[in-house]
């Protein structure tokens, strides 16, 4: 019986101390495994990809938009960049042509507005008639508790997201089809489209949308050879997104800590995946939802993952333990 009581007190120290171990050195066996993804952010496809192709980028003065009309434009395509601020876009098409020599058009637009889109479209195949790639990439997102969600908040995100994407996609499509010619379509939405998330209901709901908009044309218009792809990003860090998303700059080190590859994403790396659905290279794909997160939804949706912060030492212990146990 003593020797029971001895170890049972043993046991016991020996469970709180792994506890106290756990809690203070958790975070120490996580490291960082961003030395093993370096991005790299040069052009992946050959030079001339896009000659002779026209492409139409929504939000393409800034960031995730910016990016990608500068590759495609690096790549031999003319491109065309709208958004409703023509001073941004005028800035931006002047250093990205300066840049690759090839002409970078704009168009204001309010894609929240279908007369406008139809506008823009008109003025668009004025300049370099309809295109062979279209970008829908024109986005809005703030954080925000659902309890203090106005109509207005909540009109202003899907107006843009979810409207503004299908006001764009049926004008050109509709003139894409009586012209007889093809496109690429793709869009830009993010990985909780399809689990939702909390404090952005507007924009979850909103891209969620989006998603069925474009797996609903790839299954319809593909005999017009329209293809309709989808690009879900993870966290990548860009002026615009950030200072709604992560006013404080606190949340980016958590969302660093989750992300099993250890970094943030690029936007010249996801101006390269763009790329390539919007390609030649790519003409088999149609109705494809492409998570480019660095491993975070995963990480996040796993029961145990969180035990990835365990340490060898710990481990040991635990192992112990868990052989010491008896019965079911």
């Amino acid at each position: 019986m003593a020797a029971l009581r001895m170890s049972a007190e043993f046991l016991g120290r020996r469970r709180r101390t792994l506890k106290s171990w756990f809690h203070r050195y958790a975070g120490l066996a996580t490291g960082s495994a961003s030395r093993f993804f370096p991005p790299a952010e040069s052009a992946m496809l050959p030079p001339g990809s896009f000659n002779n192709k026209v492409a139409f980028i929504t939000g393409g003065g800034t960031g995730l938009g910016r990016a990608m009309t500068s590759i495609l434009s690096q790549l031999g395509a003319q491109c065309v960049i709208a958004s409703r601020k023509l001073d941004v876009l005028q800035k931006t098409a002047e250093e990205i042509s300066s840049q690759t020599g090839n002409k970078v058009h704009v168009v204001q637009c309010d894609v929240r507005d279908p007369q406008a889109v139809s506008q823009c479209v008109d003025q668009m195949e004025s300049l370099t008639g309809l295109p062979d790639v279209i970008i829908n990439n024109a986005a809005g997102n703030f954080i925000c508790p659902s309890e203090r969600l106005t109509p207005n908040g909540w009109k202003s995100i899907t107006d843009i997201v979810l409207s503004g994407t299908a006001f764009t996609t049926l004008e050109l499509g509709k003139r894409l089809i009586q012209n007889q010619k093809g496109a690429s379509f793709l869009a830009i939405t993010t990985i909780y489209a399809a689990s939702g998330s909390g404090f952005v209901v507007p924009s979850a709901s909103a891209k969620a949308g989006v998603e069925a908009l474009y797996k609903s044309l790839a299954a319809e218009w593909g005999r017009y050879g329209h293809r309709f792809n989808i690009i879900q990003p993870g966290p990548i860090k860009t002026k615009g997104a950030f200072s709604r998303l992560d006013p404080t700059g606190t949340f980016e080190k958590s969302m660093i800590d989750r992300i099993p590859a250890g970094r943030l994403g690029t936007s010249a790396e996801l101006a390269n995946l763009a790329a390539y659905l919007s390609s030649d290279y790519a003409t088999w794909m149609s109705g494809a939802v492409i998570r480019f997160d660095g491993g975070e939804f995963v990480s996040m949706a796993g029961e145990f993952n969180e035990l990835r912060k365990v340490t060898p030492v710990q481990w040991k212990m635990m192992e112990a333990m868990i052989r010491s146990t008896k019965g079911s």
